[in-house]
């Protein structure tokens, strides 16, 4: 009688284990084993033929199991693995092939694997309320009053200041930090070269004149050494109502001069519409005008951050691919293998993320209503060639601008991704025709095109692949988009948005329509109530804390592939990232303030929180 030993593995995660009974069958090409029982004393972990009975107990309790690999040695010695990474519950009967399973097409795809809310990532989200008391700001959180003077709100958010933070707290009010921000900020996707004004943006050559010591506006277009922000997709959106109380949005266009290094806000109109109610504000006007004129772009930068670039173009997005791959690919599907460990813990986030942060009782200037008209907006201008780094980064005239440190770590991680992808797709397709004939990888771009960009050709996004360079191309896209860039639009949401003044998640009055009339005091009229203020606060610090089960970028993987040659590829891989994370703290010693954001070692695997 011939002896396979089989050893199966529960995973890591929070209540992973199980009470229920597990049996596993061995099905081959010549026969199958018996139904076998497996001790509680062997599940180091699970499956082939799975199956699992409840606990006799806790018959009426879902006592579910998170399955994560079946190890199987032949007679032989050699080992075969089956991956399974989900969870089994009840009477359940499961069956995987082998990791090293070649590419089967026209094969029945597996069902999708509906994700738990059972991982410790999810319990984290959930106690959001003790944000509040870590913060030391639970007794503020039903506080409806406005804030009295900035002294007040020091006191209340100076007592967890990160480096960048204080250096937010002490810079906020520096048109030289505006500008920064605009690069390396929360959001470094708004700003391009202005190559020619707006027309709806009217600035004149005397109103920027001091700005630009004496040159002309028009030469410096010319040079590129003039840039502009506008946020015209916020234009007519509804403003959400806080408290019982309405606030406002502005839409605002703002010029910005490169000089010295320095990128410095020249201009700013605040509504898109140009009129004698819709001044041009200069920081050559008052203190509180200009400086209120400031506060109104950074507010309207939070919208654009928050519900374009962070949730549309990172958490939506990763979801999108995530239950493409769910729905289409086998597991021992080469695709799959490669993109799976990159959807942990998306669709939990997301959801949670749709009860609490993005509802319709939301404290942000955008809710209900408005967000569904701004998403809108901002899904209109979702481009493929947008979400391709160095396409992006070209289109907008970027590609020379100095300090633009977003820029050189993401292309640079741009490229370790697209060079990992080739060596991976190249070692599993032996040319453009094996990409053709997978059914199953053109059903999963094909369910991207039709349900995550609604079959708009304009978009760019490709329906199917017929090259394997299209494909290597788009994996690069998907696994950049859900690692790189969501760490560079989430990880400084604490640093840059703790402090209010700096990054307002709401306004409570309209813009300003004429010159001269604005003071402090308006200033903390126009800021959101203390309640609304703390409550972002908190959201904003724990969006920003690293997870206790963190993964940081390019791990993962071992845990589905079995193979020599792709094993090899992602140790590779994995060293050059950790020269490159070397790389970027050297430079940060001698920066003024650190970019820290695209770290490979503070880059998470995928969009987990």
């Amino acid at each position: 009688m011939v002896k396979y030993t089989v050893k199966v593995f529960t995973g890591e995660m929070l209540l992973a284990g199980t009470l229920n009974s597990v049996y596993v069958k061995l099905v081959g090409t010549k026969g199958e084993s018996k139904r076998v029982y497996i001790p509680k004393t062997a599940c180091q972990g699970s499956f082939v033929v799975l199956d699992t009975e409840p606990y006799a107990l806790l018959a009426y309790i879902n006592d579910d199991w998170f399955c994560s690999k079946v190890m199987v040695t032949t007679p032989e010695g050699d080992t075969a693995s089956f991956p399974c990474y989900r969870w089994i519950s009840g009477y359940e009967r499961l069956v995987f092939r082998e990791a090293t399973g070649k590419l089967i097409f026209n094969e029945t795809c597996p069902e999708a694997i509906e994700e738990r809310k059972k991982e410790l990532q999810s319990l984290n989200f959930l106690l959001c309320p003790g944000r509040l008391v870590e913060l030391n700001l639970a007794g503020l959180s039903t506080n409806k009053e406005q804030w009295k003077s900035l002294d007040e709100l020091s006191r209340v958010f100076n007592c967890h200041k990160t480096d960048v933070y204080g250096k937010v707290w002490s810079n906020w009010k520096e048109d030289e930090f505006f500008g920064y921000q605009l690069l390396n900020g929360l959001n470094p996707m708004m700003i391009h070269r202005c190559s020619k004004l707006p027309e709806n943006f009217p600035v004149t050559e005397d109103m920027v004149k001091a700005s630009l010591f004496g040159k002309s506006l028009v030469a410096e277009i010319k040079k590129g050494n003039i840039f502009l922000v506008d946020y015209k997709r916020l234009h007519g959106v509804t403003a959400n109502v806080i408290n019982g109380k309405q606030h406002f949005l502005a839409a605002p266009l703002c010029l910005l001069y490169m000089t010295d290094n320095k990128l410095m806000p020249i201009a700013i109109q605040l509504k898109q519409d140009p009129g004698e109610d819709n001044p041009i504000f200069l920081p050559t006007d008052s203190e509180y005008d200009w400086l209120l004129a400031k506060i109104f772009v950074r507010s309207a930068d939070f919208a654009e951050h928050e519900l374009n670039f962070h949730l549309l173009r990172t958490h939506l997005l990763a979801e999108v691919f995530a239950m493409s791959t769910l729905r289409n690919l086998p597991m021992v599907h080469p695709i799959y293998k490669l993109l799976i460990s990159h959807s942990r813990y998306t669709l939990q986030i997301n959801t949670l993320a749709r009860q609490a942060l993005i509802s319709d009782n939301g404290n942000a200037s955008i809710g209900g209503t408005g967000m569904m008209e701004f998403l809108k907006n901002a899904m209109a201008s979702l481009t493929y060639s947008s979400l391709c780094m160095p396409e992006d980064i070209t289109a907008r005239g970027l590609e020379s601008i100095p300090n633009f440190f977003y820029r050189e770590d993401g292309l640079r991680l741009w490229d370790i991704v697209h060079r990992f992808v080739q060596k991976m797709i190249g070692h599993y397709y032996t040319c453009d025709s094996d990409v053709q004939k997978d059914s199953e990888l053109q059903n999963w771009i094909k369910e991207i095109f039709f349900h995550g960009f609604l079959a708009e050709t304009s978009t760019g996004i490709p329906q199917s692949f017929s090259l394997m360079t299209e494909l290597i191309k788009f994996l690069t896209m998907v696994i950049f988009t859900v690692t790189v860039q969501h760490a560079a639009l989430n990880n400084g949401q604490f640093d840059f948005g703790g402090w209010m003044p700096n990054f307002a998640i709401a306004l409570q009055q309209p813009p300003p329509t004429t010159k001269g009339q604005c003071t402090e005091s308006t200033m903390l009229k126009t800021f959101p109530d203390i309640n609304t203020t703390v409550h972002g606060m908190a959201a904003v610090y724990l969006l920003s804390s690293q997870s206790t089960d963190f993964v940081a970028f390019g791990n993962g993987y071992q845990d589905h592939f079995s193979e020599k040659t792709p094993l090899e590829l992602i140790h590779e891989t994995q060293n050059v990232l950790k020269k490159y994370n070397f790389e970027i703290q050297g430079r940060n010693v001698s920066l003024p303030l650190s970019y820290t954001y695209l770290n490979p070692n503070n880059v998470e695997n995928s969009v987990a929180l």
